[in-house]
């Protein structure tokens, strides 16, 4: 199976990112060279080769109608323009101050990084971009795929509500500011490309390094992580270490949440193309993300194939026993008509659990049906990875089951919530399940 192992042990940005992941390729200038032909709008990418710690890898710039930008901050209304809350940080490991989220980063003047509005010449709070804006952009790529452009908008997504949630308004009422907008923009579609054109079955990411500290904002000091960057990063391991400074930003924290199937320690794999992703800050600590792709061992799936035959039970009576097989541990029951002795119609009951729930199963079977006599075969079975998706609607959060694995992916949405938009909207199901189609 084709596994890609992601190291954070200093943390995550969407460039460090981009690099780590463009070096698995074996032709990154080529993939540059596609990036800028995007045409995203005065976006141009490019790679240099960088040395940390004694180790050679790859760092990636955005700069945005000639300018390298700094970050993607996001308005509420209601508040001063140069009071902006925190999207994206193209500076990993930098020291910052933050405005708003807080987090306008203004970078230390020895990295030698500006903001428009500076010498750069551009009002600071003239324009801000909501993330139906931040569609129309992604929408209008026509090179990229649309299920890409569907992974870009759910990264957005994340990050939109996260600062929903922080700030306590609708994420309707969130605006990326135009600075570092389309900067971010650029990382979250480079990222998004990359992963598709890299088709791992398994994406398994480390504990992040988020850093430690604090971070000074206009309103106040805030800890690291930053809120919105802490709220995305709910159920994955994390840990603060000895780094002061913010090591994972939202823009990283998003691509994390996004594509990982599991969170944990490297699994055993046979690499065959390794990359590192440089930060622009000197630790004593390389400063890097690592991406490792490789090969792992399909693990063994050994499930019983529990079986009986009977021609004397109801239907009804079969079907309380289903539900009880369940209840015992079946991982699934169905029911085969067949005939039998005598001519007589009967059921053939096959039940699949695993092994540590044989027994229970076994007894549940003898207790809810009448057989007097249970079949066993062991199989080995081969089952895609599954991961269950929020996506956020106009008819409220809807659940999404994602399987993936053996170059395959698939999507459907959760049953439940599509019964409740149908029943909100007193609408049938159909209608309802192309009401959330047409939003791709």
């Amino acid at each position: 199976m084709r596994t890609l192992y992601l190291d954070c042990q200093m943390g995550a940005a969407g460039d460090m990112l981009t690099a780590a992941l463009l070096e698995l390729l074996p032709d990154p200038d080529k993939f540059i060279s596609e990036l800028n032909a995007l045409g995203i709008p005065g976006v141009a990418f490019e790679k240099k080769t960088v040395v940390k710690c004694g180790i050679t890898g790859t760092q990636i710039s955005v700069t945005v109608n000639g300018a390298e930008e700094e970050s993607a901050d996001v308005c509420l209304p209601g508040t001063d323009a140069h009071e902006h809350i925190h999207g994206h940080d193209h500076g990993h490991g930098d020291e910052h101050v933050h405005d708003a989220e807080c987090g306008h980063h203004h970078h230390d003047s020895e990295h030698g990084h500006h903001h428009h509005g500076g010498e750069h010449g551009r009002p600071h709070g003239h324009h801000h971009s909501s993330i139906q804006e931040i569609g129309h952009i992604v929408r209008g790529l026509p090179a990229l795929p649309g299920h890409v452009q569907d992974d870009i908008m759910a990264v957005y997504g994340l990050i939109a509500e996260a600062e929903s949630h922080v700030h306590g308004v609708p994420v309707s009422d969130i605006h990326f500011h135009e600075v570092g907008t389309m900067d971010a923009v650029a990382d979250i579609t480079a990222v998004c490309l990359l992963m598709d054109r890299l088709s791992p079955d398994e994406v398994v990411v480390s504990p992040v390094h988020t850093g430690s500290g604090q971070v000074r904002c206009a309103h106040g000091i805030l800890p690291v992580p930053a809120p919105a960057t802490a709220h995305i990063l709910q159920g994955v391991p994390v840990y603060g270490g000895s780094i002061r400074g913010e090591l994972c930003t939202p823009t990283g924290a998003a691509l994390l949440k996004y594509f990982a199937g599991r969170f944990g320690e490297m699994p055993v794999l046979k690499p065959f193309a390794i990359g590192y992703g440089m930060g622009r800050k000197d630790f004593e600590a390389a400063n890097c993300i690592r991406a490792i792709l490789g090969e792992t061992d399909v693990p063994e799936d050994e499930i019983c194939e529990l079986s009986c035959n009977v021609d004397d039970m109801t239907g009804e009576a079969i079907g309380f026993a289903t539900e009880r097989l369940f209840a015992a541990g079946a991982l699934d029951v169905y029911t085969v008509p067949v005939g039998m002795k005598k001519n007589r119609p009967g059921t053939l009951i096959h039940i699949m659990c695993r092994k540590a729930q044989r027994e229970d199963v076994i007894r549940a079977v003898f207790r809810h049906t009448t057989t007097i006599g249970i079949r066993e075969n062991l199989l080995r079975r081969y089952v895609l990875e599954r991961r269950i998706e929020t996506v956020e609607t106009p008819y409220g959060a809807v659940r999404r089951k994602v399987s993936f694995g053996y170059g395959t992916e698939r999507r459907k949405y959760e049953y439940d919530d599509i019964c409740r938009i149908a029943e909100e909207k007193k609408i049938s199901f159909s209608e309802a399940l192309s009401l959330i189609n047409e939003l791709k």
